[in-house]
């Protein structure tokens, strides 16, 4: 028998032409049907069997390893942070990319603006210096805020720079080519300053990574199938920027772009680390506000972990939904056991979700993990208790989902626990 294949298009055709067809039914008013998202060939590579075997025996490398040949599909528990970082420059095309091929059911924009107020998906508004070859370029290098300054023995000084997207037009902007986040502290030139990718990451990628617009990260990851978590980066200038452009504009114009290219709110996760900008999402927009996240770092300022314990309840009052803290904010330990920490039971008990950044930003995990892993670093001390603290986000902590620089690691770890 022979089989009988039907285009992603062909299917969309069918579904308008069923749902318009006047003789198929009574109904009065022609029902649109939205096209079927694409089926991704999820594609995960050794990493996650790596981290595996690196574990501990006991019941949780077992479960893990028992679905080494299972098929996998894209998860929403799986998130793209700027794509695929660990080995890709973030946000570019192959960053997201990639992380579409390793499963990620949402992908991150960081949004922020250009100097005509285009927006475009950088980490912060002045990291060019750091993931562009902006500096090698004299034409552009000369808009910078803070030229490049080389590193100065005497004084043990490091190398500088500062360009910021808002120093540039989006023309300009496009023009560049994207790197791995680094610089070389140390260098007397600019064509050294853009060196420095740390040890655990690779340049084999980064020959010259393609720089996206907003829009342009909507149309790719749209026709990745994947859903949107766009975050509106903390303005580095002065706002209004230049008079008239104000933080509730910006705010706006990232929304606007997801109607404009006809998103359904329910696939975009708008975030923000500034509660004004959640505030304004879910009085203006609350279509988008109602999944807007809260990206709580108010827990690494000097005593600020209980004060933002205690406002959770209120913000849920407000009518916040989501709420991200780090994963070290998350977990504490009892004993040599790592279990969820107040902040996360009060989060749960006010009735919010979770989603937490992020895992596989740490390097090798053999010296405690870091920043992430701060509240239970005396209990990591290999690269397979990247599960075992995802396992305890999962299942204790009850995450929504889970920012990874390398979503092949959460993909497989969804699939295999049928999240």
């Amino acid at each position: 028998m022979r089989e009988l294949r039907t285009s992603h298009h062909q299917l969309y055709l069918i579904a308008i032409l069923l749902a318009t067809c006047t003789a198929c039914g009574d109904q009065e008013e022609p029902v649109i049907v939205d096209p079927p998202l694409p089926t991704r060939n999820v594609q995960l590579g050794p990493r996650p069997y790596y981290l595996i075997d690196r574990m501990e025996d006991g019941p949780l490398k077992t479960t893990l390893q028992s679905c080494e040949e299972t098929p996998v599909h894209p998860s929403e528990f799986s998130i793209g942070h700027r794509g695929a970082a660990l080995q890709f420059p973030e946000h570019t095309r192959e960053s997201y990319r990639a992380a579409a091929r390793m499963g990620a059911g949402i992908i991150e924009c960081d949004v922020t603006f250009t100097e005509d107020l285009q927006l475009v998906c950088r980490h912060s508004q002045c990291d060019l210096h750091t993931t562009t070859n902006i500096l090698t370029i004299p034409a552009l290098a000369a808009k910078c805020t803070k030229p490049f300054t080389p590193y100065d023995s005497g004084t043990n000084t490091p190398a500088s720079a500062t360009c910021c997207t808002s120093d540039i037009t989006l023309a300009e902007f496009k023009t560049l080519c994207a790197k791995m986040d680094a610089f070389n502290p140390k260098a007397s030139t600019a064509a050294e300053y853009v060196g420095g990718t740390p040890t655990f990451r690779t340049d084999l990628y980064a020959t010259c990574g393609t720089l996206m617009t907003h829009k342009e990260s909507i149309a790719l990851i749209d026709s990745l199938g994947a859903k949107f978590t766009p975050e509106l980066k903390a303005p580095s200038v002065t706002m209004p920027f230049k008079g008239v452009y104000t933080q509730e504009a910006y705010a706006q114009q990232m929304i606007d772009e997801y109607k404009a290219a006809g998103i359904e709110p329910s696939r975009v996760f708008p975030q923000s680390f500034g509660i004004a900008d959640v505030r304004y999402w879910l009085a203006k927009e609350p279509a988008f506000g109602q999944q807007a996240v809260y990206l709580d770092d108010r827990v690494d300022m000097p005593g600020g972990l209980q004060p933002a314990i205690d406002s959770i309840p209120g913000l849920a009052a407000e009518g916040l939904r989501i709420i991200a803290p780090p994963m070290w904010a998350l977990v504490t330990l009892n004993g040599q056991q790592i279990v969820p920490s107040t902040y996360a039971t009060t989060a749960k008990g006010a009735g919010l979700d979770i989603i937490t950044w992020t895992l596989e930003r740490s390097g090798p995990l053999n010296t405690g993990g870091g920043y992430y892993y701060q509240s239970v670093t005396s209990v990591i001390d290999n690269d397979g208790d990247t599960f075992t603290m995802l396992d305890v986000l999962a299942k204790q902590v009850r995450i929504r989902g889970v920012f990874s620089d390398w979503p092949a690691t959460v993909t497989y770890y969804a699939n295999c626990m049928g999240l």
